[in-house]
């Protein structure tokens, strides 16, 4: 695949927080228009990378180009102009809970443009209207399901027309219901946006019904990849054992321990 269409290019990505390693040479490509899937282990450092791509954190080695740029490389004013074309939807929604919900998806909006009133109005309406809430405007977000709360946390992060938008656990904490809405929600604005979409999650079944592409990470590295189908067939044991969710396999159950029979002796 040519440069031109890639939008994230990540290079030998290497992150120590405190001396201590978190990601260790981590390699991606993601093309404009996809979704991508960032899939691991709990502390493996997904969303850390995340951090990375959005400029919070700078990398201890490799690099992390977006549209051609390099993040670390941008001074703050360069970073403010940056977010302005990214969208993310935090764990949680993480919505502000003294404001509207009309408010919430505006804030973008008045942080980062001279948009009149009126316009900005339009544009909110709009965007509710896209995931189903032009009706609750008007609520308070401890009045919102949680449902309901990631639904305006995404119109909030797609205020703007982000080119890349990223997502942190979007499926944490939800029923099935509201979990499928907000899955089919994440593909069809990606593609009537035209943006490129990064998502961390936990969640195997419904990443592979609406994904174009996985990346596993495992102790800070990329352990495998590939489209849905490939992760399907993949014989890879911890793609294996991820997509299974088994007990047994290159993920250990048991955190490293002295022998059993010693602790036993010694009580």
């Amino acid at each position: 695949m040519s440069d031109d269409n890639i939008l994230v290019n990540i290079e030998n990505l290497q992150f120590d927080y405190g001396g201590k390693p978190v990601l260790r040479g981590i390699n991606m490509r993601i093309p404009k228009g996809r979704v991508v899937a960032i899939m691991g282990g709990s502390g493996c450092g997904k969303t850390t990378l995340l951090r990375l791509i959005g400029g919070q954190l700078r990398p201890t080695a490799g690099k992390v180009d977006v549209a051609g740029e390099t993040v670390s490389d941008m001074n703050h004013a360069g970073l403010y102009a940056f977010r302005r074309r990214m969208g993310m939807l935090f764990q949680f929604g993480a919505l502000f809970t003294d404001l509207s919900v009309f408010d919430n998806v505006a804030f973008p909006l008045r942080e980062h443009t001279d948009l009149p009133p009126a316009l900005i109005r339009d544009l909110v309406l709009m965007k509710l209207q896209a995931v189903g809430l032009r009706g609750a405007r008007d609520l308070m977000p401890n009045s919102l399901s949680g449902g309901m709360a990631r639904r305006v946390a995404l119109a909030r992060a797609v205020a703007l027309d982000p080119a890349l938008i990223m997502y942190d656990e979007p499926f944490t904490g939800l029923d099935p219901i509201s979990l499928g809405v907000i899955g089919q929600l994440i593909r069809h604005l990606n593609d009537a946006l035209g943006a490129t979409s990064i998502m961390v999650t936990h969640d195997v079944q419904e990443s592979l019904q609406m994904v174009d592409y996985i990346y596993f990470i495992s102790e800070g590295r990329v352990v495998a990849e590939g489209t849905p189908d490939e992760i399907r067939h993949s014989r890879d044991p911890f793609v294996h054992q991820f997509v299974e969710a088994r007990v047994d396999g290159p993920v250990p159950y048991h955190f490293p321990a002295p022998d059993w029979s010693h602790d036993l002796a010694a009580g």
